[in-house]
């Protein structure tokens, strides 16, 4: 039967945090419920889906009041929730796609025959058109994503939760998932709590919608339509993505500008085996170039080849001399200190990229590697902290920060001495429409300081600011 969802003063804090991710919270979701969670980037939101999922252990923080699920503790009901992850990759088990995609509903005894039947369906239903034997591993993020919803899916729970579903997904995906989605809790009765900063997206497909603020304080609640039409505007100037209310950047007018690298014949892969022709360009400095394309066509691969993270298959990639200063070769030829202060990539799973114990080690790092003074480092550490709304997690470590909050250090970190090219894949997925804001006014000002940045995404309104684009298509590249 359907779950239903209860807190009653419910409060949890990560160990070693100091302040409460969320604290206080009264939250009742009926049976069957198909409810869109929404708040600033921060405001507890994942945490809550985790703690429903049973997947908050005593040891990871406290917590006080009471979250129950049917009455009872999350943790002593396994197989109740299915969640699908913030980071797709953190939710790949098993090597094969078709066993991942198997493993949630194995576990819960369901026979050989049924599972089989399952997964088919499942993978089928989020669109993801690859032989079982596929390596997940080697699955781009957004098929990932589509991937781990299969697997929960697979499992039939009576509760689906979902955070961030589709952030890593190209436009047709977005609607091809949440239709399965829809099409999985209409068939199941499964109640839905669906975590997604952009309302446009779910406000078909759910009944009631519920805004969180800082430190889980229910600022809103009730049918979407209604809590739109009468706090729209309360509710964007918090942050959420409230349809019709994008929000606006501000850039100085763009000067004359140069190439700071262009390509030559080139086919970009993953283990020598061409995956992408990409035609003679130039990307110029100073200027935002966008890759879009549908999920697994090799935006990622492209700019990690262009970041010298991944050989060429074929072909050249040229770094001018102003970005080569002196080196020869391309930047798959240059060491890891020559790539210091030309070339900085920030990866789709921002976990993979940190380095140190603490927020302000981190937005330190490539200060201290280029030997600023320590004046110079805590200046502009402090303000990428206000920018980025870092300053309470100052001295949190990296890993325990939200999705989004991950996301915005990691740029940040990047951007704390702007390269002369940034490769950036999805750098702004899970963000509310503030944050979003500032993180696009910091990368727009390291490009108008002559940094040229070229961002992996599916986000549009980014792509709306962008001053260029490269649009890949199945086994090509268009300039756009």
């Amino acid at each position: 039967m359907p779950a239903v969802v209860e807190a009653r003063g419910w409060g949890w804090r990560h160990a070693g945090r100091r302040p409460w991710a969320v604290d206080g919270l009264d939250l009742e979701v009926a049976a069957g419920e198909r409810v869109l969670l929404l708040g600033p980037s921060g405001s507890g939101k994942s945490t809550l889906l985790a703690a429903l999922a049973g997947v908050l252990a005593e040891d990871q923080g406290e917590s006080r009041g009471s979250l129950t699920l049917d009455g009872r503790q999350p943790r002593a009901v396994p197989g109740r929730a299915g969640l699908v992850l913030q980071d797709p990759q953190s939710q790949v088990i098993l090597p094969r796609v078709g066993d991942d995609a198997a493993f949630g509903a194995e576990n819960l005894g369901v026979p050989a025959d049924e599972v089989r039947a399952r997964v088919t369906a499942a993978l089928a239903a989020v669109g993801l058109d690859v032989p079982l034997d596929t390596a997940a591993t080697r699955l781009s993020g957004g098929r990932q994503q589509r991937l781990a919803l299969a697997g929960v899916l697979a499992m039939r729970p009576d509760l689906v939760l979902l955070d961030e579903p589709t952030a890593n997904l190209d436009p047709a995906g977005v609607l091809e998932v949440r239709d399965a989605v829809a099409g999985a809790v209409d068939a199941t009765g499964a109640t839905l709590i669906v975590v997604e900063h952009r309302v446009a997206v779910w406000a078909e497909v759910v009944d009631r919608v519920v805004v969180l603020g800082p430190g889980g304080a229910l600022i809103a609640d009730g049918d979407p339509a209604a809590v739109l039409e009468a706090q729209g505007r309360f509710l964007a100037d918090r942050g959420v993505w409230v349809p019709g209310r994008s929000p606006a950047v501000r850039r100085a007018p763009l000067a004359p500008s140069a190439p700071i690298l262009s390509t030559e014949r080139l086919v970009v892969g993953r283990d020598r085996r061409g995956v992408l022709d990409v035609p003679d360009t130039a990307l110029p400095a100073a200027r935002l170039t966008a890759l879009t394309g549908p999920n697994g066509v090799g935006k990622t691969t492209l700019a990690l080849t262009l970041g010298g993270l991944l050989p060429p298959v074929g072909g050249r990639v040229l770094p001018a001399p102003a970005l080569a200063d002196g080196l020869r070769g391309g930047p798959w030829s240059w060491r890891s200190r020559e790539l210091l202060g030309r070339v900085s990539v920030v990866f789709q799973s921002p976990q993979h990229q940190f380095l140190t114990g603490t927020v302000r080690d981190e937005l330190a790092v490539g200060l201290r590697a280029l030997r600023r003074t320590p004046a110079e480092v805590a200046a502009r550490v402090d303000e990428l902290l206000e920018r980025l709304d870092l300053v309470r997690l100052a001295e949190a470590n990296p890993f325990t920060l939200s999705g989004g909050q991950q996301r915005r250090l990691s740029v940040g970190s990047a951007l704390a001495v702007p390269p002369r090219l940034l490769l950036l894949d999805e750098p702004t997925f899970g963000q509310d429409a503030l944050t979003w804001a500032a993180l696009v006014a910091l990368l727009l000002e390291g490009v108008a300081e002559g940094s040229a940045a070229v961002a992996a995404t599916h986000d549009p309104e980014l792509v709306a600011v962008a001053d260029g684009r490269v649009a890949l298509e199945r086994e090509r590249a268009v300039l756009a």
